[in-house]
């Protein structure tokens, strides 16, 4: 996954322009399984998931990427103005830039758990990086989410599963779906990267190694059938889509696939923790 830096030479600054770019590059729209539709753009995941009584939106992308958000749900069908509820899988740049456009347009109440409300109502993310600062326009938090609270809506039933270390307050959201005649576990996966956070000396963030630890160890133990994440490339939805496309009904459905992302990321952090120690010895 390639990580956003905010650059302090006109060369780094280019980089991030064209990555910037890159992620923000419209696709086509499509549903996933059941009620569960992509609407994001081509580097950053955004998931509507419909219900009789309104919708749901899960994450914003950049500040730019809103309005293609917006027109992937009116490409697919939808009414914004029907989006009842957004929800945030953590409080980055590129995955809450774009809510408080997303909110202004649709009136929908931002949902988010306590450990990223500061951030969502800063526009700053929490916690000392190796980049800097990620700036975007700050929201209004409605409803604080506890870890293992449900979020109803027209039938549909999410359950927050807080995972603090990529972010202090990291929410996934495991939702059941029924698919073609199935009964599927969907998990929006939150991100357990080390995304450029400080491991060692984070004075804003102090436990940001145990909650790391801890995160990898829940993440263990929790099942899924279909995994979606805020970038596309972690759980490979392009290529997915181009299996389902061809007549793969099973693409999606890979109850592995959380545990081997899990082991990927555990390991990068293992060894940027080893490294960044190593860095910090005089």
């Amino acid at each position: 996954m390639t990580v956003l830096l905010f650059a302090s030479t006109p060369a780094l600054a280019q980089t991030e322009a064209d990555t910037r770019v890159e992620w923000n590059r419209a696709v086509q729209p499509f549903t996933v399984v059941g009620n569960v539709h992509f609407v994001g753009v081509a580097g950053l995941g955004a998931y509507l998931i419909t219900t009789p009584e309104g919708h749901i939106l899960i994450d914003g992308g950049l500040p730019e990427s809103a309005p293609r958000i917006i027109q992937s749900i009116r490409d697919l069908g939808f009414d914004p103005a029907d989006v009842r509820i957004l929800l945030n899988t953590h409080a980055h740049l590129d995955h809450a830039g774009g809510l408080s456009e997303i909110q202004a347009v649709t009136g929908a109440r931002i949902m988010a758990s306590e450990g990223d409300r500061g951030a969502l109502e800063r526009g700053r993310h929490h916690g000392l990086t190796n980049y800097g600062t990620w700036w975007f326009p700050p929201v209004r938090v409605d409803e604080i989410v506890a870890d293992g609270q449900v979020v109803e809506l027209g039938g549909v039933r999410l359950t927050a599963i807080v995972t603090p270390g990529h972010t202090a307050g990291c929410t996934n959201w495991s939702l059941p779906v029924e698919d073609r005649g199935r009964n599927l576990t969907v998990l929006f996966f939150c991100s357990a990267s080390i995304g450029g956070n400080l491991l060692v000396g984070n004075s804003e963030y102090p436990n940001i190694v145990d909650d790391y630890r801890q995160t990898f160890e829940r993440l263990a133990q929790i099942e899924a059938d279909v995994v979606l994440a805020n970038h596309p490339d972690i759980a490979d939805l392009f290529e997915r889509r181009e299996r389902l496309m061809a007549g793969d009904d099973e693409a999606f459905v890979d109850p592995s696939a959380l545990g081997a992302i899990t082991e990927t990321f555990r390991q990068a952090f293992e060894a940027g923790l080893e490294r960044q120690t190593r860095d910090a010895q005089p």
